[in-house]
């Protein structure tokens, strides 16, 4: 079941193995020749051979990034390692080594074939990342518990598997078990499976095969919502407002709030509590719902900048494929008619010709990049422009730097400039206003309940933290009669002993709501701190990353002109040494 060490020295894998072995695989004869001389670049080989070498570690693989085929069969190799980079790696034969636990294969999710034949391994695990696993060669090992087999379930491509010479395989019930709870498979033990046994397997097992079933089909729901959940997640991260679709936020205030949770024990704290959280969930659903609006006006933006930029590049290159193709019909007939050409005065007048046509192609090329140049700086700015303005207004709404105005006879909000509103003088006279000469001056926002309306005048961090204001007032009023009380000797006997303790005089009292109070504000400020943060960060990140992709675009262009225009003069030069010496 192992390989001994022999008489050479155990190895490891080395510059110098790893140069031999290549060198023997690779090409013979003329092109083998040229390839010893040139050298091969590791990153360039497909397959790679490295059988009875006598090596006992997996190492120094990291530079063969393109391997699609590996083969350490008959070495003393004892642990899986070393094989991370290999990640286009499609057949890896392991057989025939001293290896006692599957490991190390986390990054070859492209691995079709697998063989660990005649090594000491007890346990079928740790290959979750080889889901295109279609061969799977774990014979002559130590696998023992036949349970193990259903870890091998998952493999939805799994065709062909061996475990002969395990002591499972001398189990009364093998091949019957295999077959019934690994349905896909399609050999086993080097045999292909008979339609027939399958079905007298599936029928002697059906019953804990549905169960097996009927599990795996709720666990993969929930895996489903659970990846829905994440991709969700991510939008809204995108968008800058995860979370606020429901309490969490306001649930975070009180999770630390040891203050807060204590005098919610007071008579009448829990009712006000309750209303405080409905209102200030649906100030940050209505932050969220907004926030995805504005997601999609800046993904819209963006699109259509990505789409002006791809159309200018297309347009300018299709322009400059014209030219060069005219210039080189052109150009290949002057050649052809320069080497017909006998007379001496006549061959340097069309050489002369030819690069002053080449010169004229540079000029134009380069004309056309400046162009573009151009084009593009000026859609660029435009682009930074608008979504400088998006993110700006973004935050400025969910802020409320602006004071929102309700009007409740149309069910509409408003954000309105401060110096706006104080033009507009008397309050009462604001919704007649906004209907005449101010209106181009005025933003509509999405409309809230009505109910909610009279009640708030907007939807912004502004609004939560005077809503916990609101609450703070409110709660101090009850917790300065619940003193009162206290004092008269008229408090309930069913608080809590760690509440009563708060109320030994009015300073404890008030130190206790404050302290509350303040971790309420601290977490609004907190989230308001971070989505400013992220939206102005992602903004800055991408304008600076379109300017740096114009300038790295603009010298690819130009390294492009020059190269083409460095060939043909090239090109022309030889023709006219060649003439000169002839």
């Amino acid at each position: 079941m192992n390989r001994m060490y022999d008489s050479m020295e155990p190895r490891v894998i080395d510059d110098d193995m790893l140069k031999v072995a290549v060198g023997e695989q690779g090409p013979r004869e003329e092109a083998g020749q040229l390839a010893k001389q040139e050298g091969i670049l590791f990153k360039d080989v497909m397959s790679l051979q490295l059988d009875f070498q006598n090596i006992l570690r997996i190492d120094n693989l990291w530079q063969f990034e393109n391997l699609r085929k590996l083969q350490l069969d008959n070495n003393i190799i004892e642990r899986i390692e070393g094989l991370e980079n290999l990640v286009h790696l499609v057949w890896l034969d392991l057989s025939f080594n001293n290896i006692e636990a599957i490991e190390g294969l986390d990054t070859l999710v492209n691995l079709e074939d697998l063989s660990l034949f005649n090594n000491r391994i007890s346990k079928i695990d740790s290959l979750d990342a080889l889901v295109k696993l279609q061969v799977l060669s774990l014979g002559n090992n130590q696998i023992g518990n036949m349970m193990n087999l259903i870890y091998l379930r998952k493999f939805k491509c799994l065709r062909t598997l061996n475990l002969s010479g395990n002591p499972i395989a001398e189990a009364e019930d093998y091949k019957m078990f295999i077959f019934a709870y690994l349905p896909d498979l399609v050999y086993l033990d080097f045999r292909r499976i008979d339609d027939h046994a399958k079905k007298m397997a599936e029928m002697k097992h059906q019953y804990s095969t549905d169960e097996m079933k009927h599990r795996e089909n709720q666990m993969q729901i929930k895996q489903e919502e659970e990846q829905a959940r994440r991709v969700k997640l991510e939008e809204h991260k995108m968008a800058f407002i995860e979370r606020l679709d429901d309490s969490y936020l306001f649930d975070s205030m009180y999770a630390e709030d040891v203050e807060g949770n204590k005098l919610s024990y007071l008579p009448g704290v829990g009712d006000l509590l309750a209303a405080y959280k409905d209102k200030f969930v649906i100030i940050c659903v209505n932050i969220f719902e907004y926030g995805l609006k504005q997601q999609e006006k800046r993904k819209i933006e963006l699109d259509t900048f990505n789409e002006c930029i791809q159309e200018a590049i297309q347009e300018n290159q299709e322009e400059g494929r014209l030219k060069i193709a005219k210039f080189e019909e052109k150009h290949f007939m002057n050649l052809n008619s320069i080497r017909e050409e006998s007379d001496l005065l006549n061959i340097e007048k069309k050489i002369m010709e030819c690069s002053e046509d080449i010169t004229e192609l540079f000029n134009v090329l380069m004309t056309l990049e400046m162009q573009l140049v151009e084009q593009l700086e000026e859609t660029i700015n435009m682009f930074e422009r608008n979504i400088i303005d998006l993110v700006g207004l973004f935050i400025e709404n969910v802020q409320g730097l602006y004071p929102f105005c309700d009007d409740t006879s149309t069910g509409r909000y408003y954000i309105v400039p401060r110096d706006v509103l104080a033009s507009w003088g008397d309050r009462e006279k604001v919704y007649a206003v906004l209907t005449k000469e101010v209106q181009p001056q005025v933003r509509k926002v999405p409309v809230l309940p009505q109910t909610w309306l009279c009640l708030t005048h907007g939807c912004t961090m502004a609004q939560c933290r005077d809503l916990e204001n609101h609450h703070h007032e409110k709660l101090l009023e009850i917790a300065i009669n619940t003193l009162e009380k206290t004092a008269k000797g008229e408090i309930e006997d069913d608080l809590p002993e760690d509440v009563r303790a708060l109320f030994i005089d009015k300073d404890t009292v008030v130190n206790a709501v404050g302290a509350s109070h303040d971790i309420h504000l601290l977490k609004i400020d907190n989230r308001e701190d971070e989505l400013v943060t992220r939206v102005n960060s992602w903004c800055t990140h991408l304008v600076d990353k379109i300017h740096k992709d114009e300038i790295t675009r603009n010298r690819k262009r130009v390294k492009e002109i020059k190269q083409y225009i460095d060939h043909m003069q090239n090109e022309l030069d030889n023709l006219e040494c060649v003439d000169i010496v002839d």
